[in-house]
């Protein structure tokens, strides 16, 4: 669609759009970053709700995650072949349901479900939201309108721990769910001010491709998350099943690793073909679009494993509330919000290779930091200060990759990589949540059986009443409670409760240094970025062909 030709501006003068239809758009974005960032925030309600471990709480996570991951390229097939404005308002409708189920679950398999039924609405919203920005603005508008779209993810993430944080504490987990209830509604009501697209029934669904990538995504997922619960290695009693004593979750990484590398194999084949692939390979054709694409699922996993780690830290640890959650992290998310915003001021001055290696450098130099100022006080300075270097460069890469996966595709990719974006953030997102539960049980585990070892007062029986098979994060009252309902002397409880006490900030400590070497690495794809100053997004009609 031509929007030059109802305005008739002057020569070399740009028609400007109103920016209506962007609030639905970026609400579409809210909706979703709103939900996952909001269950950080609720970890210490639902735990108590449902009275599971936090890892459980974790699983809705990876679940939401997961599902977007593994469905968001059959959902921009679906917006191309019917339409990306019908699929936004068919899906909206969807995770508005979901949010009704999650708001009023009565167990944690309702909320695991909910999560999953909201994955798979956002699997086709994620892809829908660039093409609708593609549809409705061009030229500086729409690079303003894509940088908004980041910036409202991160203002997403800030008001969910911020008025999830409120809610939680004064009135309960539920409420901040069921804002996305009537958020939804009101996102429909705003989708019809979007200029109508047309769908093209021409586009094939590649079927093959959807299982493959589907289970290649769900397998490494679903591994990850159960590397704790059925062993890293040699199979625990909780695994389902085992090969030859070998645990089945490293196993499910292994062969989804191998699925995805059939997966690419079988689109090359089916584009070579001339048929229509699931995913336009084009997109990640060069060294620096797949550089681009390993810096963003490093940093959305870093910024996933940080957002699980100290929610988990200071709900169940500390046993402070959701308000002090939101306080303790707002620095961090408010750092990412402007970051975000603000860093593209730099881009006439600083290559995308400049800026994603001082940001992963800044990552890298605030995990470390936090590794050894972290206390058991969140809201101490020191720690914030930690908390701020990381969101600077973590809001800046996000900002960064994005726009050089887009800059590099002409418009008639731009459903594309909006599916690329949403498997690679939802990939990440999973994963990150995954390990950064299961490294920090096992840190913790490790830990503590070596405390309990050295603790004479921790005699056997004493360690039969909190089950040392099976150890996660406990807040000390609960340690109290248990110990003493089954008859520990005072000795041993103060001795139980020194002990998880000390272990739980070691654990902590060890995992965010185990982080910073992460951020660390991921300096070397970060080199591998584009060397140029960026300019605007290229105009369908004049971008050369992916190289």
């Amino acid at each position: 669609m031509d929007n030059t030709a109802a305005a008739s501006p002057r020569a070399g003068q740009e028609t400007k759009d109103s920016w209506v239809p962007m609030i639905a758009i970026a609400l579409g974005q809210v909706l979703m970053s709103f939900n996952v960032a909001s269950l950080p925030v609720a970890l210490g309600g639902m735990v108590k709700s449902f009275n599971v471990p936090p890892t459980t709480i974790a699983t809705g996570i990876v679940m939401y995650s997961m599902l977007v991951a593994g469905f968001v390229m059959l959902g921009a097939k679906l917006n191309q072949r019917f339409g990306a404005l019908k699929v936004f308002r068919a899906t909206v409708l969807l995770f508005g349901g979901a949010q009704v189920l999650m708001t009023f679950s009565p167990n944690a398999a309702t909320m695991i479900t909910a999560q999953g039924l909201s994955g798979a609405a956002a699997a086709a919203i994620v892809p829908s939201l660039v093409a609708l920005i593609a549809e409705n603005y061009r030229g500086t508008q729409q690079a303003t309108a894509l940088g908004a779209l980041g910036s409202a993810r991160a203002a997403a993430g800030v008001a969910a721990f911020l008025i999830g944080g409120v809610l939680g504490t004064f009135i309960g987990w539920r409420p901040a769910f069921g804002i996305l209830i009537a958020l939804s509604a009101i996102v429909f009501v705003l989708s019809f001010r979007l200029k109508p697209d047309h769908g093209r029934p021409e586009v094939e669904i590649d079927l093959v491709g959807v299982v493959l990538a589907a289970a290649a995504i769900v397998l490494i997922s679903f591994g990850f998350n159960n590397l704790n619960r059925w062993g890293m290695a040699v199979a625990t009693p909780a695994a389902p099943f085992n090969i030859a004593g070998l645990s089945p979750a490293p196993v499910f990484i292994v062969v989804g690793i191998v699925l995805g590398q059939l997966f690419v194999r079988w689109t090359k084949r089916r584009q070579e073909a001339g048929r229509t692939p699931l995913l336009a390979l084009e997109v990640i054709t060069s060294g620096q679009e797949r550089a681009a694409v390993i810096a963003m699922f490093a940093v959305v996993a870093l910024e996933a494993m940080l957002n699980f780690s100290v929610p988990l830290y200071i709900q169940i640890v500390q046993g402070r509330s959701p308000l002090a959650t939101a306080i303790a992290m707002m620095p961090f998310n408010l750092t990412v919000f402007f970051s975000a915003m603000l860093i593209v001021r730099f881009y006439d001055r600083l290559t995308p290779r400049q800026i994603g290696r001082y940001g992963f450098m800044l990552c890298t130099v605030a995990l470390v930091w936090l590794a050894f100022v972290v206390r058991n006080d969140w809201s101490a300075v020191p720690v914030l200060i930690g908390l701020v270097i990381f969101g600077i460069g973590q809001g800046s890469l996000v900002t960064l990759v994005f726009n050089v996966l887009v800059t590099a595709s002409p418009k008639e990719l731009a459903g594309d990589v909006g599916s690329l974006r949403g498997t690679t953030n939802n990939l990440a997102a999973a994963v990150g949540t995954a390990v950064a539960g299961a490294l920090l049980v096992t840190l913790l585990s490790t830990i503590v059986l070596g405390r309990v070892a050295a603790t004479p007062a921790l005699t056997p029986e004493v360690q039969a009443m909190v089950n040392l098979d099976s150890i996660n994060f406990i807040s000390n009252d609960r340690l109290k409670t248990t110990l003493e309902t089954a008859g520990a002397t005072a000795e041993q409880v103060t001795a139980a409760v020194a002990v998880n006490t000390e272990s739980r900030l070691r654990a902590l400590k060890i995992g965010l240094l185990l982080m910073a070497g992460i951020a660390l690495l991921s300096i070397i794809p970060a080199g591998r970025l584009p060397d140029y100053k960026p300019g605007e997004i290229p105009d369908p009609d004049t971008a050369p062909p992916a190289k």
